[in-house]
C-alpha cells in the first residue's frame, strides 16, 4: 500500500514539474520579447482608465483610444461626466459597440463615484465590482494598472493561450485565473497579464498557430502534432 502511495505522489510531482517548466518557458520568452509593458489604453488617472477599460469590452484598444479623447474633452472627472446625458455619452462611445449599455453605465458609475466616494475611484475589488458595468475583469485591470495591486485579469487572449500552453484546462475564465495565480509568482501578475495579451495579438492569434507554431507553444509542447482547439470563455 505504501509503495502504491509513493508511486502516486511521484506521478503528481512529475505532472506538477512539467507544468512548472512550461510556466518557466513562458516567462523566459515573454520577458525577453516584452521587457517593457506599456498600458495599451490611454488615460490620465484611475477614473479615465476605468472608463477606457469599460469601453474596451468587445472592442479593440485602438478603437477605444480613438474615441476617448472626444469623450474626455467633454468630461474627464466623475462630477462632470455625471452631468452629461446618456445621449451625449452614447453619441461619442457608439463606435465602441454596446453603446446603450456602456453610456448608461458610465453615467451611473460616475454619479456614484462623485457622490459616494468624493470623486475618487474606489481602490478595492468589492466596491469596484459594485459599480454599474464593472465586472471582475474590469476591476482587475483597474486594480493592477491603476493602483498597482497584483491582479490577473483574464481576457480572451489569456484564456486561449493558457490552454495552448497547458497551464489550465479552460473549463472557465474563473478557473484559468485561479490556475495562473497558482503557478506564477504574485509579483509577476501585472506585467505578465499584458505580456500574454501582446503575445496573443502578435504571435499566437485565435485563428493561427493552434498550439503548433509560435515559439512558446513549441517550447511548451515540442512534440505536439495535432492542432489544439481551445475552449471559449
Amino acid at each position: 500500500m505504501s509503495r502504491k502511495l509513493d508511486c502516486k505522489c511521484c506521478c503528481v510531482r512529475l505532472r506538477l514539474m512539467k507544468k512548472t517548466e512550461r510556466a518557466e518557458n513562458v516567462m523566459r520568452i515573454l520577458n525577453k520579447q516584452y521587457p517593457e509593458t506599456p498600458i495599451p489604453l490611454n488615460h490620465t488617472d484611475t477614473f479615465t482608465l476605468l472608463i477606457a477599460v469599460l469601453l474596451s469590452a468587445q472592442c479593440t484598444d485602438d478603437r477605444v483610444n480613438q474615441i476617448t479623447p472626444s469623450l474626455f474633452s467633454m468630461a474627464s472627472d466623475p462630477e462632470t461626466m455625471a452631468k452629461l446625458t446618456e445621449k451625449q455619452i452614447y453619441d461619442v462611445v457608439k463606435p465602441c459597440g454596446l453603446g446603450p449599455q456602456k453610456s448608461k453605465a458610465i453615467k451611473e458609475l460616475s454619479a456614484i463615484i462623485a457622490d459616494d466616494y468624493g470623486g475618487l475611484v474606489p481602490g478595492n475589488f468589492i466596491e469596484l465590482e459594485r459599480l454599474p458595468g464593472v465586472g471582475h475583469k474590469t476591476a482587475s485591470v483597474v486594480m493592477s494598472q491603476g493602483f498597482g495591486i497584483p491582479a490577473f485579469a483574464v481576457d480572451t487572449h489569456i484564456h486561449r493561450l493558457s490552454q495552448r500552453w497547458g497551464l489550465t484546462n479552460g473549463h472557465s475564465v474563473t478557473k484559468t485565473e485561479r490556475d495562473l495565480k497558482k503557478i506564477f509568482p504574485e509579483r509577476s501578475w501585472n506585467k505578465l497579464h499584458l505580456q500574454i495579451i501582446f503575445w496573443g495579438r502578435q504571435y499566437c492569434k485565435a485563428r493561427e498557430c493552434f498550439g503548433l507554431q509560435c515559439e512558446i507553444c513549441r517550447a511548451c509542447y515540442p512534440n505536439r502534432k495535432k492542432p489544439l482547439i481551445h475552449k471559449r470563455p
